[in-house]
C-alpha cells in the first residue's frame, strides 16, 4: 500500500504508454485489442479514485508529490504533484478516456494501432496536468499532439489531411514561443522547477534589468510568449480556426478526446503557468485577455448557429464555452484577491469540466447518428424523434447540459464565470451575454433540425431505417449524464476541492 501512495502519480501517468507497448506483442486479434485497451484504460480511472479518496483539499501546495532526477545537466527534474485544480483534469481524462475507447467498438479499420494511439494519448493528457516541471510540462505537452495528429489524419473523413496538417502546425507553432520563454525562464534561474520559479521569477524587481531589458518588459514578452501558445489550444478567436476542421475530420472518439481534454490543456496552462508567475502582466492585460475570450464566445456563438453540418455545430459551440473559462481567467487576472476572482477562477475551472463532460457527449450522439445514416447533414435528418426515441431523449437532455439550463453542470459554472466576472469585467460580461443569448438559438436549431418537424420519410423504411441506440453507446453515454446531472443538483462534490486549490492560488 505505501508503494502505491509513493507512486501513485506515476502509476496513472505511465499504465496507459506500458500497456501500449503491450500491445505490440499480443496476437493479431481486434476483439482481444478493444477489449484489452477499454480494460486496461479503466486501470487510471480506478488509480484516480483512489488518489481522489486520499486527496486531503484542506492541505496547501501540492500532494503526492514525486521528483527524481531526469536531465541533470539543465536541472531538469521529473517532478509531478497535484492539487485541487489539476486532481479535477486528471479525473476528466481518465473518466472520458475508457469512454472514448469503449465507444471506438465499432472501429474495424486497423485496430491495434487506433487503441495503441488512444493509450498514449492519454498519458501525453495526463502529463501536462501532472507535472510540476517547466521541461516536462512542455514535453508532455508536445508528445499529445502526435496521437491526435495520427488518429485525424489515418482514421478521419474525407479531408482528413489537411485538418490533421492544420491541427499540427497551429498547435506547434503556437507552442515555439513557449519553449523559448521556458529555455529563457530554465537559464536564468538554472532550474525548472515550477515551485521555486513561482517564488524567484516574481521576487525579481521590476525596475532592475535583465538580458539588457527591464525585467517588466522581459516579462511583458513571456507572457505573451506564454498567452498565445495557450491561446492556440484552448482555442480562443482569432486562434481557432484549426478546431472546426480538426473536429469535423477526426473519428468520433478522437473529437470526443479532443473536446473534452485536449482544449482543457489550454485554459490549465494560463491557470497553472500564466497566472502563477505573471501576476502583474495578468492584471494589465487582463482587457486584451478578455477581449479574446468575448470574441471566442460572441463568434462561437455567431459561428456555430451558421452551420448546417451538425458536427461542425457542436465543434463551434466549443469555441463558445471555452470563452467563457477564459473570461473568467481574465476576471481572476484582474481583480487577483478579490472574492470576485475567487468566484470567477472556481467557475472557470469547473467549466472545463462540465464541458468536458457535455462536448464529449454531444460529440459521441453525433457519431452514433453519423454512423447509421452516414451524414452529417442536418437538412438530411428531421422529424427522427418518433424513430429513435431513446436517442432523441439523451440528444435532448445532453444539449440542455451544454445549454446551460438550471439544474444541469453547465448552469452552475457559467452563472459562477458570469457573477465572479461582472464587477471586474462588466462590459466584456454584458456582451458575452449575447454570445449566452445565440448558445440556446444554435443548440435549439441542432435539436429542432433533427428531431422535430416534418419527418424525413428515408430514414423510416427499408435499408434504410434508422436503428435505435444500442445498450454499449448507452454505457458511454450514462455516466456523462449521470456526472451532469448529479453536478448541476450537488456541484459541491467537485466545488469544494476546487474552491480550496483557488484559495491557495491566490
Amino acid at each position: 500500500m505505501d508503494f502505491l501512495n509513493t507512486h501513485l502519480l506515476s502509476l496513472i501517468l505511465f499504465t496507459p504508454a506500458i500497456a501500449a507497448l503491450v500491445m505490440l506483442f499480443l496476437p493479431n486479434e481486434d476483439r482481444l485489442h478493444r477489449w484489452f485497451a477499454f480494460g486496461v484504460s479503466l486501470i487510471p480511472f480506478a488509480l484516480t479514485l483512489v488518489l481522489w479518496n486520499n486527496f486531503d483539499p484542506n492541505a496547501t501546495g501540492f500532494q503526492f508529490e514525486e521528483k527524481y532526477t531526469w536531465y541533470e545537466a539543465i536541472h531538469s527534474s521529473f517532478h509531478v504533484g497535484v492539487d485541487g485544480i489539476s486532481l479535477t483534469m486528471v479525473l476528466l481524462t481518465t473518466l472520458l478516456t475508457p469512454l472514448a475507447i469503449l465507444a471506438s467498438f465499432s472501429v474495424s479499420d486497423r485496430v491495434k494501432p487506433y487503441m495503441m494511439l488512444f493509450l498514449f494519448l492519454e498519458t501525453g493528457m495526463l502529463g501536462v496536468f501532472l507535472a510540476l516541471d517547466l521541461l516536462i510540462f512542455f514535453v508532455f505537452w508536445e508528445i499529445g499532439l502526435v496521437p491526435m495528429y495520427f488518429l485525424i489524419s489515418q482514421w478521419g473523413s474525407a479531408n482528413r489531411n489537411y485538418a490533421s496538417l492544420k491541427f499540427m502546425i497551429y498547435t506547434m507553432g503556437g507552442s515555439l514561443g513557449l519553449l523559448l520563454a521556458v529555455q529563457m525562464l530554465g537559464v536564468l534561474f538554472g532550474t525548472f522547477d515550477l515551485v521555486t520559479l513561482y517564488q524567484q521569477w516574481n521576487s525579481l524587481d521590476a525596475g532592475s534589468m535583465l538580458m539588457g531589458m527591464p525585467v517588466s518588459t522581459v516579462k511583458s514578452i513571456a507572457f505573451w510568449a506564454f498567452a498565445i501558445a495557450f491561446a492556440v489550444k484552448v482555442p480562443i478567436w482569432p486562434f481557432h480556426t484549426w478546431l472546426p476542421d480538426a473536429h469535423t475530420e477526426a473519428p468520433t472518439a478522437g473529437s470526443m478526446l479532443l473536446a473534452g481534454v485536449l482544449l482543457k490543456l489550454g485554459a490549465y496552462g494560463f491557470i497553472r503557468l500564466v497566472l502563477p508567475l505573471y501576476p502583474v502582466e495578468a492584471k494589465i492585460f487582463a482587457g486584451a485577455l478578455a477581449l479574446l475570450a468575448v470574441g471566442a464566445i460572441v463568434f462561437g456563438a455567431f459561428g456555430s448557429f451558421g452551420q448546417t453540418d451538425f458536427k461542425r455545430l457542436v465543434a463551434y459551440s466549443s469555441v463558445n464555452h471555452m470563452g467563457f473559462v477564459v473570461l473568467g481567467i481574465a476576471a481572476a487576472g484582474l481583480a487577483s484577491g478579490t472574492a470576485d476572482a475567487h468566484i470567477a477562477m472556481s467557475g472557470a475551472v469547473l467549466q472545463m469540466f462540465n464541458h468536458g463532460l457535455s462536448a464529449a457527449g454531444m460529440f459521441f450522439l453525433v457519431g452514433v447518428i453519423y454512423e447509421r445514416t452516414h451524414t452529417r447533414n442536418l437538412n438530411d435528418f428531421g422529424g427522427l424523434f418518433p424513430l429513435v426515441p431513446i436517442y432523441g431523449g439523451i440528444l435532448i437532455f445532453t444539449s440542455m447540459a451544454s445549454l446551460g439550463l438550471p439544474g444541469l453542470n453547465g448552469f452552475v459554472s457559467e452563472f459562477m464565470i458570469v457573477r465572479g466576472s461582472y464587477q471586474p469585467l462588466t462590459v466584456y460580461t454584458a456582451i458575452a451575454m449575447l454570445g449566452l443569448l445565440f448558445t440556446g438559438a444554435y443548440i435549439l436549431k441542432g435539436i429542432k433540425n433533427v428531431l422535430h418537424g416534418p419527418m424525413n420519410e428515408h430514414w423510416a423504411h427499408g435499408e434504410h431505417k434508422l436503428t435505435e441506440i444500442n445498450l454499449r453507446e448507452i454505457l458511454v453515454i450514462a455516466p456523462l449524464m449521470a456526472l451532469m446531472l448529479v453536478t448541476g443538483i450537488w456541484p459541491m462534490w467537485i466545488l469544494d476541492i476546487i474552491n480550496k486549490a483557488v484559495t491557495a492560488l491566490f
